[in-house]
């Protein structure tokens, strides 16, 4: 007697799967006919159409998945127990009744809002009478009730129908054990391939609809359960506008806003180039250090001598010594300095949420510049891709699956290699670049390339020594001398190049390091956590600028405002920071410092340090940052400790509210 090649649950789950994905990609057809407002592409249809069927196997694989592991147990498989029957049908049948439900709010929200159902829609819960109101006047809701009836009706006997035909099959033709076995595996590989979505390191994101270059294509490729899930996380994810107007007077005075408008809140500043300089249309090139914390370096007196050839880098830069990082992680490192705003998101990092990803840069004031990006490893990590892909215009990006180096660690290729490779890139263009090197080697595992280890020669410390300079083990520090290693490579190899004499070269790290710096600098910076938000910023550029210690206070949002100023080229600044090289009075800058898992604020001003709880600000505390003797309580300093905080009140809410009202501008709009 012949065998059927699958048996009947797997011909049923197959039969399933090809239904839904058939309905998904029908019901992305209509949302991409019917909310798109552009000229129709064919080309942008089928990249929707592609990229959305790998965010459906998502959903149709974790089905798949579930309905096999069901048929694993024999007293609930669905062919061959009345019990697995039913289990089946009320699991389809409350599947199917999400999936309408979902859709059917997914069609109304991207009328009403533009965007995909998100997590942000269970705040009209908060005033349901209302919202119930709005939607019985707004829409049919009779009729859209009806028709989801009908095509949950519909479905379900399409379940029910496709399962009693099968059913009806003789069990004797079903397969032999181990070709049902086979393809059990091949179900659970490739369904659970599905569900991974991608041959590389990280699966796929949301983050990945932006590579379509176009807000309404990435938003028509990812489908409400995507959209939904990926904001849940984010629903506290807002802003106080009251109190942003009520800070706004203090804003524009700190900001330079030339044109206030407390109506509409305009924090856009347009700065015109200096006519009387000449225009040179320098390249730059911004390294995002991985942990470049600065008690770690030898730059500020470090005796372990972990970074000679910076040392002597800095002293012909222009060198920031107090530039503090306002938050902590490589992620809210990376945001804030593309975006010059404070990463507050409190639970997740802010590149994580989808719905403030659109922002603005002034990476794209940079008209005429090729825009480039590397990275050893993956942009995918923690949702970068979006925030980069998305705001940086033409930018291209350059990752370990570009590159013909081997994989150093789970970070990707080594950072003397990326370096290497980025300059190749960057060799063969014939017009001004703009471009982002993000190193990764000072990192844990802290690795180092073998066919490095024949010229960079590692030394052992003994462990006191390490301890009291900062450092955990004589692999981090070896690790940090790597990175000097690297950027002495790096500045050596790039000195030969024709497009060295005309080009900006900046280094600064991504956030410092939790550790001991008491032999180096005053216990604040040690107690209260300030390491991790110190580094240096060192700006290299021998043929166009010369070189000066500035020891003022400087932030991360500052770096792109400094590099365009030096650049002297008209940037628009929506974000926090400041050319402040160009700022006529440096004394009254100010860092500000959040610290989003432990829910605090922070603020550096003058030669102080203040933090409170978010939620508690008569918790406040005032630190010196200059010795170890406490900070005394009378008029003078209670009148500066409640400035300092109104002022790091003011950012912080300023923050938020500019994070959520910072969308890119379209051309042509």
């Amino acid at each position: 007697m012949q065998k059927n090649l699958l048996s009947r649950l797997q011909r049923w789950i197959l039969v399933l799967a090809i239904t839904f994905f058939i309905i998904m990609t029908v019901a992305r057809i209509f949302t991409f006919t019917l909310f798109n407002t552009v000229a129709f592409s064919w080309s942008s249809f089928f990249k929707v159409l592609w990229l959305g069927f790998r965010f459906d196997a998502r959903d149709v694989g974790i089905m798949v998945i579930l309905m096999l592991l069901l048929g694993l147990i024999k007293p609930l498989h669905p062919f061959r127990s009345k019990l697995g029957k039913k289990i089946a049908f009320i699991i389809w049948f409350i599947a199917i009744i999400i999936l309408t439900v979902f859709y059917t709010f997914d069609y109304g929200h991207f009328a009403y809002l533009d965007v995909r159902l998100n997590a942000q829609a269970l705040d009209f819960l908060h005033n349901a009478r209302i919202s119930l109101g709005m939607m019985w006047q707004t829409y049919h809701v009779i009729w859209i009730l009806l028709g989801m009836i009908v095509f949950v009706a519909i479905t379900f006997w399409w379940v029910r129908f496709t399962y009693q035909r099968i059913a009806l099959t003789d069990a004797r033709h079903e397969p032999f054990k181990f070709r049902r076995t086979l393809f059990s595996i091949i179900y659970f590989l490739v369904f659970g391939f599905g569900i991974f979505g991608k041959f590389e390191q990280y699966p796929l994101r949301w983050s990945d609809a932006f590579s379509l270059n176009s807000d309404f294509n990435a938003q028509a490729s990812l489908n409400p359960f995507q959209s939904f899930f990926s904001t849940l996380a984010f629903r506290q994810s807002t802003y106080n506008e009251a109190l942003a107007r009520k800070y706004y007077p203090l804003m524009v005075e700190y900001l330079g806003i030339t044109q206030p408008d407390s109506v509409n809140l305009n924090y856009v500043r347009h700065i015109p180039a200096d006519t009387s300089l000449p225009g040179t249309h320098p390249n730059i090139i911004l390294v995002i250090s991985e942990s470049f914390s600065a008690y770690k370096s030898s730059l500020f007196g470090n005796p372990l001598n972990s970074t000679p050839f910076i040392d002597q880098l800095a002293a012909k830069s222009i060198f920031f010594d107090h530039m503090f990082t306002p938050g902590f992680g490589t992620a809210r490192g990376v945001w804030t300095t593309i975006t010059g705003l404070t990463d507050v998101e409190q639970n997740k990092t802010a590149s994580r949420n989808p719905q403030i990803v659109d922002q603005q840069t002034i990476i794209n004031s940079f008209k005429n510049y090729g825009h480039y990006y590397f990275i050893g490893g993956s942009t995918s990590w923690a949702n970068i891709k979006g925030l980069l892909e998305n705001n940086i215009d033409s930018l291209h990006i350059y990752e370990e699956k570009d590159y013909n180096y081997p994989r150093l660690d789970v970070w990707g290729i080594s950072d003397h290699n990326l370096f290497t490779a980025a300059n190749k890139v960057l060799a063969e263009q014939t017009r001004p670049f703009f471009a982002v090197i993000q190193t990764a080697d000072n990192h844990r595992p802290y690795s180092i390339a073998t066919e490095d280890l024949k010229q960079f020669k590692k030394i052992t410390l003994p462990n006191d020594s390490l301890l009291k300079y900062g450092f955990t083990s004589n692999d981090e520090y070896n690790a940090f001398r790597y990175f000097d290693y690297n950027v002495q490579h790096f500045i050596e190899t790039i000195q030969k190049e024709p497009y060295f004499n005309n080009t900006i070269i900046a280094f600064v790290g991504d956030h410092g390091l939790v550790g001991n710096a008491e032999a180096l600098f005053p216990k604040a910076y040690t107690s209260q956590g300030l390491t991790k938000n110190h580094v240096p910023f060192i700006i290299y550029a021998p043929k166009l600028v010369k070189p000066a210690k500035h020891t003022m206070l400087a932030s991360q949002v500052d770096v792109l405002p400094i590099l365009a100023g030096l650049a002297n080229i008209p940037y628009t600044n929506t974000g926090m920071g400041r050319d402040l090289l160009h700022v006529k009075d440096t004394s009254q800058n100010m860092a500000f410092i959040f610290e989003g898992e432990q829910q605090e604020l922070g603020l550096l001003q003058h030669q102080y340090f203040v933090t409170q709880p978010i939620a508690k600000p008569e918790k406040i505390k005032i630190f010196s940052m200059i010795d170890n003797a406490p900070v005394p309580h009378n008029a003078q300093t209670d009148s500066l400790q409640k400035s300092m905080q109104t002022w790091m009140q003011a950012i912080y809410e300023t923050t938020r509210y500019i994070t959520h009202h910072n969308k890119k501008k379209v051309s042509g709009k």
